[in-house]
């Protein structure tokens, strides 16, 4: 796998992003990788490469730039439960702040971006996401319906929006909850408005699994949960953007 660093344009000046590709001068389709709360990291990085080993070019942006280039916050090696809270609490300004106007005008230039690298090939793209990132990746689709060809979101509060909020996607979706976040009966009713919006999607609780499953570098993670988030992505993305 190739990397770089990059900086993408924005209304509001420049994001640091992160990017993994397959080396070998062909193009690829391309998938917007939206990072959970704590941002670019190591493990983001991990995981941008293995996606990107499936025949991916992979960006993964900071979606927190405007408040300096990642790690936008120090964050330790692990970040275990001890530091949970205190992390997050430097965090929900950044959060608040991270307007859903400020997310579509950010996701317009990231797709701008992104389908305009010369090791990106033509057609639809993808939009994958964790934790909040995970309603980024839902908004970002939302907003780009003949643009976006599947969604993915892990441990998100996807539903945050209202049900009206799924009625413009046209993209294929998956959505992997925690058990900790949903309850059956809230699965139940989100499930219900994404039918009567008509989206073409899977939407399941992975079991056993608490907020932020996906993250080797945290108390949460659950190595089986992250290999059903990779057994359903890559075959989402694999149907969806095959002919990219």
């Amino acid at each position: 796998m190739l990397t770089k660093t990059l900086h993408i344009p924005t209304a509001d000046g420049q994001a640091d992003a992160f990017a993994a590709f397959p080396d070998g001068g062909e193009r690829h389709p391309g998938v917007l990788m939206y990072a959970d709360a704590f941002g670019i990291r190591p493990v983001l990085r991990e995981m941008a490469r293995e996606l990107a080993g499936h025949g991916y070019y992979v960006l993964v942006p900071n979606f927190f730039y405007r408040h300096g280039p990642a790690p936008v916050i120090d964050l330790p090696e692990h970040i275990g439960e001890e530091a949970r809270p205190q992390i997050i609490a430097q965090l929900m300004p950044l959060i608040e702040a991270h307007t859903a106007e400020r997310v579509l005008s950010d996701a317009d230039a990231y797709l701008t971006f992104l389908t305009t690298r010369p090791e990106v090939g033509a057609g639809p793209i993808a939009v994958t996401g964790y934790c909040i990132g995970g309603l980024l990746a839902m908004r970002t689709a939302a907003a780009h319906p003949g643009q976006v060809a599947a969604v993915a979101a892990f441990h998100g509060p996807v539903g945050a929006d209202g049900p009206d909020s799924f009625a413009k996607l046209t993209a294929q979706v998956h959505l992997g909850h925690a058990e900790g976040d949903l309850t059956p009966e809230a699965l139940g009713e989100l499930n219900k408005a994404l039918d009567a919006a008509g989206v073409d999607y899977t939407s399941e609780i992975y079991p056993g699994t608490v907020h932020g499953f996906t993250m080797s570098d945290t108390d949460a993670f659950n190595p089986a949960a992250l290999q059903r988030h990779w057994d359903c992505l890559v075959p989402l993305l694999d149907r969806t953007l095959a002919n990219s």
